[in-house]
């Protein structure tokens, strides 16, 4: 194999990994929404929840921005809000009150933004 193939191989995963991860943050995003569409409807439930949709969706969106990026230090930048978005999704995820039921998809939710600040830490370190 030529490096021109081994380039183009590497840049080819590289594509199926950002669509990848973009789709995982979107369908995250998703997921957090159907979630708060159940919560019991507590004063402290609304807000968490209002706040939990929004920065689920910005984990998605500037991970969409991070791929459109202009520079390397622009795209670090967009992954760093990424992370921060993460992390403040599972405070508000920790933060809300489910029904019981509710409880095994929470705890995946938290799982999952755990899982997506792992995983744009690794991003972040590489660039």
């Amino acid at each position: 194999m030529t490096n021109d193939q081994t380039n183009s191989n590497n840049q080819n995963s590289n594509d199926r990994n950002s669509i990848d991860l973009e789709n995982r943050t979107f369908e995250f995003a998703k997921a957090c929404r159907n979630y708060v569409k159940h919560l019991p409807k507590t004063l402290s439930n609304l807000e968490y929840a209002k706040q939990l949709i929004r920065s689920s969706g910005s984990v998605a969106s500037n991970y969409i921005e991070a791929n459109e990026s202009l520079s390397k230090k622009d795209f670090k930048n967009r992954l760093k809000i990424c992370r921060k978005e993460a992390k403040e999704t599972r405070l508000w995820l920790r933060l809300t009150k489910p029904h019981s039921e509710q409880i095994p998809q929470q705890e995946k939710l938290i799982k999952e933004a755990t899982e997506l600040v792992k995983i744009f830490n690794s991003i972040i370190k590489k660039v």
